[in-house]
């Protein structure tokens, strides 16, 4: 990767922010193009607006730094896909489709997020293998598992070197989340630390994968840095970290804030939630690219209220 030059599409989002900053640690702040419809609060290297349905300007950016890789990170989630179905496919799909025609015009590496979501009701819900039932019940996960399909095909027909995770929920404190079912994990952690109640909308013993962020960005650079010939997954890798209920997120919480109290209504997004795996089978990833997760329910949480209490101590939410 020494030589690679990044462009970021969705850089202000959840992952995609942290991500930024860990390829301009690795690369160096030049050789990393952040872009989003928004510019960020704060710069901290090249930055350039960008409408992922603008394939001109796509292409403009990756002509003008001489891009060689593309995060293509821009879409609707889970849960505000279901609010506008039609905007979600359109921008899901479509701007997954402006990269991959460039990547093929311009020989470039592609990583492609997919998630948890492409799996549905009749999916088994433990140890869901790699190869299993992909029914996907929302348009996020419909989406999803038709962009794994088209990065497998662009691979197969063009030779595109695009590389994909199917990740669980992300847990980070580095932003807020951004409108997805497992939103939850993140949310209950502010509540806690403001020393305040928390309503989940989720029943409290629905299980689900999730992944701590360090964890979440240490495995795709991983997959982006590994050898071409020792991938055997061209639609998306199975990744798997840790899986709990909000009944035990709380209870790992209260360890440090016994006061804390919980209340549960569960809206629409518990339906959502049912459809998707408990727990992931990733022997792909840890076979072929040696993935391994670092991080448990207990270290996650030791180590998310030790930020959040700085953060909310510098104002950085209020």
């Amino acid at each position: 990767m020494s030589q690679s030059t990044v462009l970021i599409v969705g850089a202000n989002g959840q992952l995609g922010s942290v991500l930024t900053d860990a390829l301009r640690a690795e690369l160096g702040e030049n050789r990393v193009i952040g872009s989003d419809i928004k510019m960020p609060k704060e710069e901290k290297g090249p930055f350039e607006l960008l409408d992922i349905m603008d394939k001109e300007q796509l292409h403009r950016l990756v002509r003008k730094y001489q891009v060689t890789e593309v995060y293509q990170l821009a879409a609707i989630l889970s849960a505000k896909g279901e609010e506008n179905p039609k905007l979600a496919w359109d921008i899901n799909m479509n701007g997954l489709f402006n990269v991959l025609e460039i990547a093929r015009e311009c020989n470039l590496k592609v990583f492609f997020p997919s998630s948890i979501a492409v799996f549905g009701s009749h999916t088994p819900r433990q140890q869901t293998p790699q190869e299993t039932i992909i029914h996907p019940e929302t348009i996020y996960g419909i989406s999803k598992a038709a962009g794994e399909n088209w990065c497998q095909y662009y691979h197969l027909k063009y030779g595109v070197d695009v590389r994909s995770l199917r990740y669980p929920g992300v847990i980070g404190y580095q932003s807020m989340p951004g409108g997805g079912t497992t939103d939850y994990a993140v949310e209950i952690y502010h509540s806690a630390v403001r020393e305040e109640p928390f309503t989940c909308f989720l029943k409290p013993d629905t299980r689900l994968p999730m992944i701590y962020m360090p964890d979440a960005i240490r495995a795709t650079l991983e997959l982006m840095d590994a050898p071409e010939e020792q991938l055997s997954v061209r639609t998306s890798y199975n990744l798997a970290s840790m899986s709990f209920s909000p009944s035990e997120i709380y209870e790992a919480i209260r360890k440090h804030f016994p006061a804390f109290n919980i209340e549960y209504q569960p809206d629409f997004r518990q339906k959502i939630a049912e459809s998707w795996s408990e727990t992931i089978d990733d022997t792909n990833a840890r076979r072929d690219w040696g993935w391994q997760p670092e991080y448990d329910l207990e270290s996650m949480t030791d180590d998310m209220i030790f930020h959040l209490r700085k953060q909310y101590q510098k104002n950085i939410y209020v």
